[in-house]
């Protein structure tokens, strides 16, 4: 917490408005619209996996239709497709920037339109505050008549080519969770150029409520709205956006500077299209020059009460998403086996990073001794 929530939930109390209505909620989605871009209209809700089904129904994905979607995300990012009945294409990444492919967009596409068999949507996820190449698959969309969802879940205060992130396509999603760059503790929000369907989603998320005296429903809903109490944290973490993203490069950059000198591990590249807000700091060992897996380090750190996390499990390795489609899956599998996430908070100390640091390179200089080893 920076400290400017305080007044926001101390306003909610005083004004008695702790549900799903209130001025924090209002002023929140007004703020956020401000922060991203002209012309866009954002609606608060309970989570990012929310706002996602929310676009998917206001999109008119149904039963029987397929979705296409980065393999190298979280699951959250695919629940919805399933909530729908529709179901996954998993696309894999590039490996410049581990975002998807859009070579490998434009092939299924192309493979895809011959069979009539093209997706009704298509979510693109921005990987760990690292943005896709968006542009080049915003036009690809367009060229096939697939409507672009932009999941920004990861990376609120990142750059696309100067634009703020989840401002590109029509539809995006940003997630409020507890460990994200903000937090309301748990949130999320749709974000749209489409001020008619956000109207609509405003509905749904409010259990499709009728403008009625009594409580009168015509169509499916959910309980999906933010509280007021919470959005009012989320307008207190907003104002140190800007620099909770300067904490986090500061992180991201003193691992670079402390791990790469070793050889064989490297930080997740920022791509030369945008701004990594480094949201987490990702780093990828050889596995030519070292034999512990990030798994195994990940269980190293855990005895030394520090927490890590391997990358992503791509999607299509998952065992409920067995037999769905997948369009390459490489290049995931192998970020996947040679990726882990280190302690990225932007309340991190100095000590307690030298901390990680001298683990990490402690745990890879003992295996380096020890090259017949397969773990620690």
């Amino acid at each position: 917490m920076s400290g400017n929530e305080q007044s926001f939930i101390a306003d909610a109390f005083a004004s008695n408005w702790l549900s799903s209505t209130g001025p924090n909620i209002d002023a929140f989605e007004s703020e956020v619209a401000q922060r991203l871009a002209e012309n866009v209209s954002t609606l608060a809700v309970s989570s990012g996996t929310a706002a996602i089904h929310l676009v998917l129904r206001a999109i008119g994905v149904a039963t029987g239709d397929r979705v296409a979607v980065s393999t190298l995300t979280f699951a959250g990012s695919v629940w919805p497709i399933m909530y729908l009945g529709a179901q996954p294409v998993f696309i894999d990444s590039e490996a410049g920037s581990g975002n998807m492919d859009p070579g490998l967009v434009e092939d299924y596409f192309r493979a895809s339109e011959r069979t009539r068999t093209l997706p009704k949507a298509l979510i693109v996820v921005h990987l760990y505050g690292q943005h896709a190449d968006v542009d080049s698959i915003a036009s690809i969309c367009a060229k096939y008549g697939v409507v672009l969802v932009e999941d920004a879940a990861e990376s609120l205060g990142a750059k696309y080519r100067g634009r703020q992130t989840g401002t590109t396509a029509d539809y995006s999603i940003l997630s409020f969770n507890g460990n994200k760059i903000i937090t309301t503790t748990g949130g999320g929000m749709v974000v749209s150029r489409d001020s008619k369907a956000l109207v609509v989603m405003r509905k749904w998320a409010n259990q499709s409520r009728e403008p009625s005296l009594e409580y009168l429903h015509r169509e499916l809903g959910y309980n999906y709205r933010m509280s007021n109490l919470l959005a009012g944290i989320g307008r207190g973490q907003l104002r140190v956006l800007d620099q909770r993203v300067d904490e986090r490069q500061r992180v991201a950059k003193r691992y670079r500077d402390a791990l790469e000198t070793m050889g064989g591990v490297e930080l997740q590249r920022e791509a030369p299209w945008g701004m990594h807000s480094r949201w987490l700091s990702v780093v990828f060992l050889d596995p030519i020059e070292h034999r512990i897996t990030p798994a195994e380090l990940v269980q190293s750190l855990e005895a030394q009460n520090i927490e890590a996390r391997p990358v992503w499990r791509p999607m299509h390795t998952q065992p409920i998403f067995a037999g769905s489609q997948i369009i390459g899956g490489a290049v995931a599998e192998r970020l996947y086996r040679t990726g882990l996430c280190l302690p990225s908070s932007s309340s991190l100390t100095d000590a307690d990073q030298d901390r990680t640091i001298d683990s990490v390179r402690n745990c890879l200089g003992a295996e380096a001794r020890n090259p017949q080893r397969a773990s620690l």
